[in-house]
């Protein structure tokens, strides 16, 4: 057992921790097992393992980082990690007083953080888990070792905990958006009559890349299809290009879409997207500080349900931070199983959401604006605000 303590001291833990200990007050819950990759980074100010980041399966388990915190103890605080982690900690020491880095499994990380939760007296506490980030055999495990203990749910508390950035956070957000624009732009400019979605795909990744992003997707269409796939369909004269990228600097996640055309646009396509804009700016209004995120997405919605385009047009908006589709739940996604939870809550500053507005028209294609904006006191900052207009494709 590779096991380190006493390495670091209590001043360099790197988040909110008064806000943490509050919230598992208000849960009832003693110790929080953080195994998600996103809520490990954030307990560990940003840190993730390069080896695993593509993917998590190696041999016949799988990599499992575990971060232990109990409320208002973080000089008992344990990290769980890979046996590669060593070198790790060796250039950017982690800041948990007690480290478990000889694991290969998950049965192996687990049997640590057992170890862990019995010698910080947690065996019979209410542990707060993620379900959806505990493997079935970990969760065995700790249900088996720790009868008496009772494991619940953490994951709307953990979403609670990152809802409101820090500036730091904020840094890495608008870092994230600015890349993913600029690359979005870029690509759209290189592509060219008889450029494949596939190809255009192809410099998307490369255009982020090269600007120091992390390429996660991109949903792509090409003239009247609604259909956001790779493939080898090529961009025509005077169609319509709608591009949509994920990307994440240091973690954190860009997320926009822009829209090209190959040509100039004409009257039409600038009354569409102006259609599109103004729906945009009726939720951009909305945004600040104390407001409550149902009012602006309703006035967004009223604005859209006045519009020639609402028949084949849909707005939403969600949080942005280290994964898309996280707090202020504010619209209800039953695809992605969570209800708009915060619809009735005021915003507040440091959050940051993605405002999007999609067009399915029946002729022209798809057409959309998507746009992460920061909550601030007296309103919003758009984030990588670059292109919102018809950007020209062919011109590179």
């Amino acid at each position: 057992m590779n096991v380190e303590k006493g390495r670091n001291t209590i001043s360099a833990v790197p988040f909110d921790q008064a806000r943490l200990d509050g919230l598992m007050d208000e849960a009832g819950i003693d110790v929080v097992l953080a195994t998600s990759k996103h809520n490990t980074q954030y307990l560990l100010g940003g840190y993730k393992f390069i080896f695993f980041s593509a993917m998590d399966a190696i041999g016949h388990s799988r990599y499992l980082p575990i971060v232990i915190y109990g409320k208002g103890a973080p000089d008992r605080a344990a990290y769980v990690g890979n046996r590669m982690e060593g070198g790790e900690h060796q250039n950017h020491p982690f800041w948990t007083p007690t480290l478990h880095l000889s694991n290969w499994g998950t049965l192996d990380s687990t049997a640590h953080a057992i170890e862990h939760l019995r010698a910080i007296g947690a065996g019979a506490a209410r542990i707060g888990i993620e379900p959806a980030f505990l493997p079935a055999d970990a969760y065995v495990a700790i249900r088996d070792a720790l009868p008496d203990a009772e494991l619940v749910d953490v994951t709307d508390m953990m979403e609670r905990l990152r809802a409101v950035k820090t500036p730091v956070e904020l840094a890495k957000l608008k870092k994230a958006s600015e890349l993913i624009t600029d690359a979005m732009l870029a690509t759209i400019a290189a592509a060219r009559e008889g450029s494949t979605k596939t190809e255009i795909i192809e410099r998307l990744r490369r255009e982020e890349t090269n600007r120091g992003a992390h390429f996660e997707y991109c949903l792509l269409t090409l003239g009247p299809s609604h259909n956001r796939a790779a493939s080898d369909q090529a961009w025509k004269k005077g169609e319509v290009l709608s591009i949509d990228s994920g990307g994440n600097y240091r973690g954190y996640i860009g997320d926009l879409c822009r829209m090209g055309v190959l040509g100039e646009p004409d009257a039409e396509l600038e009354d569409l997207l102006a259609e599109i804009e103004t729906v945009q700016q009726a939720a951009f209004a909305g945004v600040k500080a104390g407001a409550l995120g149902g009012d602006m997405v309703a006035h967004a919605e009223s604005v859209l349900k006045a519009s020639k385009v609402a028949a084949y047009t849909d707005f939403f908006a969600h949080g942005m931070g280290l994964i898309t589709h996280e707090a202020p739940f504010l619209m209800t996604n039953h695809p992605v199983t969570y209800e708009g939870t915060y619809a009735a809550k005021p915003l507040e500053a440091n959050m940051v959401l993605s405002v999007e507005t999609t067009m399915l028209h029946p002729t022209r294609g798809f057409i959309k604006l998507e746009d992460t904006v920061a909550v601030t006191a007296t309103g919003y900052e758009m984030f990588g605000e670059r292109g919102r207009g018809w950007n020209r494709g062919g011109t590179a």
